[in-house]
């Protein structure tokens, strides 16, 4: 053990929990890891704690953690994204061999990623960036991984990724290669984007519950746990659960206790700009992120409530009806989380010249992840179909799905409304939908209003696509079109 003649299989950069997880979940599986953080006594703490008498390699020196490792090196950076990152490759380079591999398994923004990518294959050096989701206890015990960047590099760290991924119930691991250059961080960049949309239309679910519904903690604690057993069954379902039952020390539930201002990190926010960016409708995930954003002025909000009536609120008197009907809005509204997410794959595709395997995302986050659940196993059904559906919500099964749900989601879009209770998530959801399967929306009207203050001219039913019009729609118009694009 530890033995300084030996070499390891991969080395890893950054021994925050995330990278020690991974570390022991990959020295678990049978590889030895050589190990390396910027302060030595992290790694000498984590040698003489966690790492003791395991097949651990000790690096003080990142020359040292180089020269450690068998060739052609594997080497997986853990540590914050951003700048850091660059400053460890720069550190590398001088050290590495062509054909060497450097994985980033942080949360780096896809940009990044794709540049980094180009810049290591000019140097002769392969690069991965991968997604990787499940927390602290992913990490340990089978994380969800989605590798995406030099293909020929998924080659030499397969084997190592699918033995330490998370797995199904067969034994297929939850991690497949995505695609090239920013491929695996946009594809974690979306998987953040739906967290934030779950974790959203949960929390209006419990609001509703709670003030609509009347119910008490034990008993929302009853509903949730009841939910995960069926269509709801998920990650995030399964931890409100728990959490519905964790008292503060007077005995008190500890959920009444935590205050009501939501933090974020980013990566949703990233999600929603890319999609702007790409003229991709991403509104469930967007109020999503704006919905912590307003959370965050607790100070205003508190005035406010002081000066500003909402309706009176009328508690419902059929519990188990009213129940039924949240349940149905969640659902649906989960339902279009995702489709909003694949839809943004679907504008990536085209946007960047990437080939996405949906079908195999799908398997990929059905385990080992946050936003793990049940029904991601007919996405990835839906997603194998031939010919594949322009939109998850075109698959007979999410078709038929939307169907049962739609009286009950529509219900409590409208009890949520006139009891004054906000559910920007679950009403957006609705917007989508509506919208997407309306054949005739009133945009007509905003190109009319579009050409009339500034000739950005405007396509006719009557006419063919991409055939554009100007009207002089007063006498003091003019007959020069302005510019024409579409986002």
């Amino acid at each position: 053990m530890n033995n300084r003649n030996e070499t390891a299989t991969i080395g890893m950069i950054g021994l925050a929990v995330m990278g020690q997880n991974l570390a022991l979940n990959m020295e678990r599986n049978g590889y030895t890891v050589a190990v390396w953080n910027y302060e030595p006594e992290v790694v000498g703490h984590f040698m003489d704690n966690r790492g003791k008498n395991k097949r651990f390699i000790p690096a003080y020196t990142i020359r040292e953690l180089v020269e450690s490792i068998s060739r052609p090196r594997k080497i997986m950076i853990m540590i914050r994204a951003g700048k850091p990152v660059d400053m460890v490759i720069e550190q590398l380079l001088p050290l590495l061999e062509k054909g060497d591999i450097i994985i980033d398994g942080g949360n780096s923004h896809y940009e990044d990623t794709a540049r980094r990518y180009e810049y290591l294959k000019s140097k002769g050096i392969r690069f991965i960036g991968s997604g990787v989701s499940g927390g602290e206890e992913g990490a340990l015990h089978g994380p969800s991984l989605m590798p995406g960047g030099d293909s020929q590099a998924w080659a030499e760290i397969k084997p190592v990724f699918r033995n330490i991924a998370a797995k199904l119930q067969d034994g297929t691991p939850c991690c497949d290669w995505v695609g090239e250059s920013g491929a695996g961080h946009f594809v974690k960049m979306v998987h953040n984007g739906v967290e934030y949309g779950d974790m959203q239309l949960i929390a209006e679910a419990y609001h509703l519950l709670k003030n609509v519904g009347g119910l008490s903690i034990d008993e929302l604690h009853r509903v949730f746990s009841e939910w995960n057993k069926g269509d709801l069954d998920s990650y995030l379902i399964e931890i409100t659960a728990d959490i519905l039952t964790k008292k503060d020390g007077d005995g008190t539930p500890l959920i009444e206790k935590i205050l009501d201002a939501a933090g974020q990190k980013g990566t949703g926010k990233w999600a929603v700009h890319t999609a702007l960016d790409l003229g991709n409708p991403l509104t469930l995930i967007g109020e999503s992120v704006f919905a912590r954003s307003l959370s965050a002025l607790k100070e205003e909000r508190l005035s406010a409530s002081g000066l500003l009536k909402l309706p009176p609120m009328v508690e419902e008197k059929n519990k188990e009806t009213f129940i039924a009907q949240v349940k149905d809005a969640l659902y649906a509204s989960k339902i279009i989380s995702y489709t909003q997410g694949f839809s943004l794959f679907r504008a990536a595709e085209k946007a960047y010249g990437w080939s996405l395997n949906y079908a195999g995302i799908a398997q990929m986050w059905r385990g080992g992840c946050i936003i793990r659940s049940a029904f991601l196993g007919k996405i990835q059904e839906a997603f194998s179909a031939s010919p594949r559906p322009d939109n998850l919500l075109l698959a007979p099964f999410f078709r038929n799905e939307i169907e049962k749900s739609d009286k009950g989601w529509r219900t409590v879009i409208a009890k949520a409304v006139t009891n004054g209770i906000p559910v920007p998530a679950l009403s957006s959801a609705l917007a989508y939908y509506d919208g997407y399967a309306t054949a005739q929306l009133p945009a007509n009207l905003i190109q009319a209003q579009r050409d009339y203050f500034g000739a950005h001219t405007y396509e006719r039913t009557d006419r063919p696509r991409n055939v554009f019009f100007h009207t002089k729609w007063t006498e003091d118009g003019e007959e020069t079109a302005s510019t024409t694009y579409n986002a």
